[in-house]
């Protein structure tokens, strides 16, 4: 156990790698480009670090398309790494940094036949936190509580399953970095919000705006808040 503590200890405490990991405290999934970016370092350098930290489990590498996108493998790395942030001296002032407006496209859009952007990651997440979907992997699990809820809104489950496709996949967000909805299911979702009227296309664009209706809806369904 000792030499366990200490190997990661060794790693986490590397100037460099600690870099890494603080990039990755947003939540976020970055390519190995943008965090050297982000760290200063050569890609090469880099490179070697983050095998070092793959080959830990600390960090998990998905490939989406030509990219690779690095995030941590389980929620404990980044609960140890902010209770070592709690060892920090006090008394500092944090700079913010400024809000980046959200372009239509990146707040709430289509994927495919799905909902993706800002808004897609969000309901997601709700989903997750409400228990309805389990993240697994590249995939979501419905429970049996999600089974009877996406049946409220006329979605089956079952029979999805049975299509001759994805039913319920885990899609890696290119503008918000994080996942969301995918799959038969999540083309469902979108089938529902659009006949329902929440969501409303946009010409010439992949942008959909959520309508009045929509955001009263989303709130009572998915305890969310939308703008």
């Amino acid at each position: 156990m000792e030499d366990q503590f200490s190997h990661i200890a060794s790693l986490i405490g590397d100037p460099v790698r600690a870099k890494i990991l603080w990039a990755l405290m947003d939540g976020k999934a970055y390519t190995a480009t943008e965090l050297a970016i982000q760290v200063d370092t050569t890609r090469p350098n880099l490179s070697m670090h983050l095998r070092k930290l793959s080959d830990a489990k600390l960090l998990s590498v998905e490939v989406q398309g030509r990219h690779r996108y690095y995030a941590f493998s389980r929620p404990e790395v980044p609960y140890a790494l902010e209770a070592m942030a709690g060892l920090l001296p006090t008394g500092e002032a944090v700079k913010k940094m400024p809000v980046a407006e959200i372009l239509p496209i990146a707040y709430c859009r289509h994927c495919y036949d799905h909902l993706a952007g800002k808004v897609g990651v969000l309901l997601t997440e709700s989903m997750v936190r409400q228990k309805f979907i389990v993240h697994r992997g590249t995939q979501f699990e419905v429970t049996a509580t999600g089974v009877k809820w996406f049946g409220q809104l006329d979605i089956d489950c079952i029979e999805l399953q049975s299509l001759r496709r994805s039913f319920s996949r885990a899609c890696l967000d290119w503008t918000e970095r994080k996942h969301h909805l995918a799959g038969s299911l999540g083309a469902a979702l979108l089938t529902r919000m659009m006949k329902s009227h929440w969501l409303r296309a946009t010409a010439h664009s992949r942008a959909l705006v959520v309508t009045g209706k929509g955001r009263k809806a989303i709130n009572e369904l998915f305890k969310v808040e939308i703008s």
